[in-house]
């Protein structure tokens, strides 16, 4: 298995990937998939920011991606970014998810950034639970039954790592760019 920055030649994959998760699972609150134009505005989206998209791939195939996106859009929270980490059905349980976010916590330290949000739709994901926790992530909340899915209320679990120094000294950098005031 290879990781690697994410290409146009990749979004079909990371849709597909998006798509079965948007339609099977609790990860995500979308209930309609993005079509794989809307998937290529979000990839570039991230990439104008400066942040990075990852992909997993082995033999030529998408297993799987990760990305950093601005925890949220105000000038404020330029060093802090929520990740988003996707596995493909078929190669779930063989330590993508960790290579992913593992690389995508080294690039983001290396971006300057210095705190790392996770916001994990169901508190039932104990997979996605248990990958923030062994790469640092602290619980920091659950936020019971804000989402409504597949015909059930759906908590919000929010974990949190500092990146580099974190919140210890000033920061070095200009941060994410784009950011509104």
């Amino acid at each position: 298995m290879k990781l690697r920055g994410a290409g146009g030649g990749d979004v079909e994959a990371i849709q597909a990937i998006y798509a079965h998760h948007v339609l099977n699972g609790l990860g995500t609150f979308e209930e309609v998939p993005p079509t794989p134009a809307e998937m290529a505005g979000r990839c570039a989206a991230v990439a104008d920011r400066g942040l990075p998209w990852l992909v997993a791939e082995e033999g030529g195939l998408v297993l799987g991606y990760a990305y950093a996106g601005p925890f949220r859009t105000r000038a404020a929270y330029r060093y802090t970014v929520e990740d988003s980490v996707y596995v493909a059905e078929a190669a779930r349980g063989r330590g993508i998810g960790k290579a992913l976010l593992a690389s995508l916590i080294t690039e983001c330290d290396g971006l300057g950034q210095r705190q790392m949000v996770g916001v994990i739709g169901d508190s039932g994901n104990r997979a996605s639970i248990a990958l923030h926790r062994s790469l640092g992530f602290e619980l920091k909340a659950v936020i019971p039954a804000v989402g409504w899915k597949f015909e059930r209320w759906v908590d919000v679990v929010w974990m949190q790592r500092s990146l580099g120094p974190g919140a210890t000294s000033l920061p070095d950098g200009p941060g994410i760019t784009g950011m509104s005031v």
